[in-house]
């Protein structure tokens, strides 16, 4: 992934589109389960005895050790081939699903999150090289993108619906078994039809220290973040492990500049449009992943949906985000440019968690719910327009891990949005309750101030695209020209 060498000796696949089916088969199921955890958390919180601020680490184990490895994993594919480490990444991934089931305790639940995360990385990493390498036509290899990227907008999509279902019809132990079927399944036809490769070889060597700091900083940073309602802001026990995450952090950073094969080569972040787009993100992931998980929680703890509910009512959104990013992202980029629509998506986002920043405490969903979650396909809008913005910054020779570095932001964006907004909810919430509020009006209110930082935070991304990002040179034909490297994001649900 951090380099542009193909692996050798490769083997010719029986067919590439049965190949692709496999690879979206794979990340199906990555991306559903990214959302279809969100509307079970109540339900794990009450039979596994979470409190508010921990339960986000059932999605924050998840989702750093994804982040932090993605990097790592990418470098591995290249290193022992892209087969090898597709098809190990879903064993890992469908052997730690069956660990989350059967999981007694919170610790145990924990680890096999971020056990998923470290198989879902692999998968992730890889599979965008791998149709890359079954698709050398432009046109080919557009519609295999195309359905790629389909199935990470109708992943979400199921996802969301499908773990109310489960959850509401038998337990939320569901959630996670149904990936052992599809995980079995797609390692067993990869084996059989994913082209093998031999690859670089480990003596081309691998930074796993980088990896280890990267990913311990970002584990440390999101433990202080959640434990500061616990601890406060300025305890020795925050101070302490947020400077230590820094220190770790920064120490990652030292090394990149150093090391003869960086995950992260340095150079990327001279380009404004890399180092502006992925900074737009990681605010933009933050604040939307954030909306996800607190509109969830509302609709269970406040309005009093079941699980079902929640995932229904939370699936136009999804779709809307999905409709506009396969069907109409494309034709406004060429007709406008991306960074137009990256505005006009940006200010889209910053509208609905500013309605939702004013939520009453028992809404009507059709009057208060349902306008936020048609204007949040704006995010189609945001993601689309970043991919290229980000993309037109980066050289062939850097065009891998620059992509990486974008999927890693989502999935970091995405942690550190569920941790600081649910930190904030939680410590507003409890400041009115200890104040005599009644526990729906106190909820409700703690909810008010997440949603109105996600609005400040993609404020804050609309004023960066404004004035940092630079609208790249206009194509040529499309018939004469070759695409320009493309990221398939990760969908965050």
């Amino acid at each position: 992934m951090s380099h542009d060498a193909r692996p050798v000796h490769e083997q010719p696949t029986r067919s590439p589109w049965l190949a692709l089916a496999i690879l979206c088969a794979g990340m199906l199921m990555i991306i559903l389960d990214g959302s279809i955890v969100t509307v079970a958390l109540p339900s794990i919180r009450d039979d596994l005895g979470f409190s508010a601020s921990s339960l986000t680490w059932i999605l924050n184990a998840y989702l750093i050790a994804f982040g932090g490895l993605l990097l790592l994993a990418g470098r591995l594919g290249d290193l022992i081939g892209r087969k090898r480490t597709f098809v190990a990444g879903l064993g890992l991934f469908t052997a730690a699903s069956l660990l989350c089931g059967v999981s007694t305790n919170q610790e145990m639940l924990i680890a096999a999150r971020f056990v998923q995360g470290l198989g879902g990385a692999a998968v992730s990493a890889v599979s965008l090289g791998m149709i890359v390498t079954l698709f050398p036509g432009p046109r080919e290899r557009g519609k295999a993108i195309g359905a790629f990227s389909f199935v990470g907008a109708s992943g979400a999509s199921i996802g969301q619906v499908l773990g109310g279902v489960l959850t509401q019809a038998f337990s939320w132990h569901w959630i996670f078994f149904i990936n052992l079927p599809i995980g079995i399944a797609a390692m067993l036809l990869a084996v059989r039809v994913l082209r093998s490769d031999r690859g670089l070889g480990l003596r081309a060597g691998a930074d796993v220290p980088g990896a280890v700091l990267v990913t311990a900083g970002l584990m440390l940073g999101v433990y202080t973040i959640v434990e500061s309602s616990r601890y406060g802001w300025g305890s020795p026990h925050t101070l302490g492990f947020g400077l230590l995450a820094v220190a770790l952090l920064v120490a990652f950073v030292v090394r990149q500049a150093k090391v003869a094969e960086p995950l992260l080569p340095l150079r990327v972040l001279r380009s404004r449009n890399v180092a502006g787009a992925n900074l737009i993100q990681l605010l933009a992931i933050s604040a939307m992943f954030g909306f996800q998980i607190m509109v969830a929680l509302y609709l269970q703890n406040v309005v009093g949906y079941g699980p079902a509910a929640t995932g229904l009512a939370m699936l136009p959104a999804a779709v809307m985000i999905g409709t506009i990013s396969l069907v109409l992202s494309a034709r406004l980029n060429a007709r406008f440019g991306e960074r137009r629509v990256l505005l006009a998506g940006l200010a889209l986002l910053v509208v609905a968690l500013g309605l939702l920043a004013r939520l009453p405490v028992h809404a009507d969903y059709v009057t208060h719910l349902l306008p936020t979650m048609l204007l949040a396909g704006g995010g189609g809008l945001v993601l689309s327009a970043l991919t290229v913005l980000g993309m037109s910054g980066a050289g062939p020779e850097d065009a891998g891990v620059v992509s990486g570095l974008f999927n890693t932001g989502q999935q970091v964006g995405g942690a550190l949005g569920v941790a600081v907004l649910s930190t904030l909810a939680t410590a507003r919430a409890g400041h009115l309750l200890a104040d005599g509020q009644n526990a729906a009006a106190a909820t409700t209110s703690g909810f008010h101030l997440a949603f109105g930082v996600g609005a400040g935070l993609l404020a804050v991304g609309f004023l960066l695209a404004l004035l940092v990002l630079r609208q790249p040179a206009a194509s040529a034909p499309e018939q004469e020209q070759e695409p320009r490297p493309e990221v398939v994001p990760v969908n965050v649900g």
